[in-house]
């Protein structure tokens, strides 16, 4: 499709979505986003476009001088991780159930935490510069944790019928605690520098500064811990599935991704600073992963390096309406309706999760031809929500 474009702003803003599918309170956060002096070139913004805090779920950010933490949000390193595996439909029992709940004892569920550190070896939060506002016990026990919201994992058949692991989880409670201390100390810049800003959440941190280095090593710190989340998290799903299928392996490469997250990239001939905020990096041949919802399909991805995006693609379906919103809409009906066929709760803790709530992912898909090319089309048979 062609990219609708916003020129009226200091930096143009390109839309890989219909001018009119974007709801007009994340229209003016954009042009928000969009006005600030430090943009580089445009902004980005992906077909699952939405309202978020700080800045525009779907959108990616090129700085030249400056991060803006509330931007990247308090789920730092937030990604995915897809892997394919040795079984077919067939090796699965027909009651899963079994299987969804050994997942859930195994891996701690929402705010929970392991019992002890025996995941955390090699994990020096010495590094990080806010260690002495942490919970350093707790950041070692949730390595290897889902959390709640829409983070979730995920048992799906492709095409073939052959079976794929998928989850996604962040940085859990360091990560949150960490990106609410530098956002603070944004804001706190903001006051005594007398930057007005249209929102709040847009305050920055510059390059000089020591605040922003500070940042930065934080952020890239809490990234690799997502990453580590999500390894230890495969490990744990593949033993407990082991419990019932002793034959499963992993076949090929693991594909992982972040989508909430900074990197320093060239583009354009230099070196900037690209915020994913709800995007997945698409160079020529990444493979990236864009799920749709607890009911509807999933794509493994590979990135056709589109420049205008600076090579990137949408993170998943994206909401059509906010939690609460979808809680009043939808029924434990509703949601059985949707979920029909998979493996999952079906109860009113998890409605804000319901299909319904999300926008159309094939629509997604068609909407970002330019970006990516499909791999592999997934269906989740089993899926645990935090």
């Amino acid at each position: 499709m062609s990219i609708s474009q916003i020129t009226s702003t200091k930096h143009p803003i390109k839309i890989w979505a219909k001018l009119e599918s974007v709801e007009s309170q994340a229209l003016d956060q954009l042009k928000n986003i969009a006005n600030l002096p430090f943009i580089y070139k445009h902004v980005a913004v992906m077909p699952d476009v939405h309202l978020g805090k700080g800045a525009t779920v779907g959108s990616v950010i090129a700085t030249e001088d400056a991060i803006i933490p509330a931007a990247v949000g308090v789920d730092i390193g937030c990604g995915m991780l897809a892997v394919k595996t040795n079984l077919t439909a067939s090796d699965l029992p027909d009651d899963l159930k079994p299987i969804r709940n050994q997942i859930e004892r195994d891996v701690p569920l929402g705010r929970n935490e392991h019992k002890d550190e025996k995941f955390a070896e090699n994990l020096d939060t010495s590094k990080l510069t806010v260690v002495d506002k942490l919970n350093e016990s707790k950041v070692r026990k949730q390595i290897g944790t889902l959390g709640g919201g829409n983070h979730f994992i995920e048992i799906c058949l492709d095409e073939n019928q052959d079976v794929w692991i998928m989850l996604h989880s962040g940085s859990r409670n360091v990560g949150k605690t960490t990106a609410e201390i530098h956002i603070d100390k944004a804001k706190g810049l903001m006051k005594r520098y007398f930057v007005n800003l249209p929102d709040p959440d847009l305050a920055f941190l510059t390059k000089e500064s020591s605040e922003f280095k500070d940042y930065v090593n934080d952020l890239f710190w809490c990234q690799e811990y997502a990453k580590k989340n999500r390894q230890v998290m495969l490990k744990n799903v593949v033993d407990a599935i082991k419990k019932f299928v002793p034959q499963i392996e992993l076949v090929g490469a693991v594909t992982s991704c972040h989508h909430n997250y900074v990197e320093i990239e060239n583009h354009y001939g230099k070196n900037v600073f690209v915020t994913r905020k709800g995007a997945i990096r698409a160079r020529t041949g990444d493979l990236g992963i864009i799920p749709g919802s607890m009911g509807t399909k999933s794509y493994i991805v590979e990135g056709k390096g589109n420049l205008e995006s600076f090579t990137s693609a949408s993170h998943g379906a994206g909401r059509k309406m906010s939690r609460s919103k979808a809680t009043q809409v939808f029924t434990k009906e509703d949601l059985e309706k949707q979920t029909a066929g998979v493996e999952c709760k079906k109860d009113s803790s998890v409605i804000d999760e319901i299909p319904g709530a999300y926008k159309d992912i094939d629509q997604v898909i068609a909407d970002q031809t330019e970006l990516i090319e499909v791999k592999y089309i997934l269906k989740q048979v089993l899926c645990v929500k935090g």
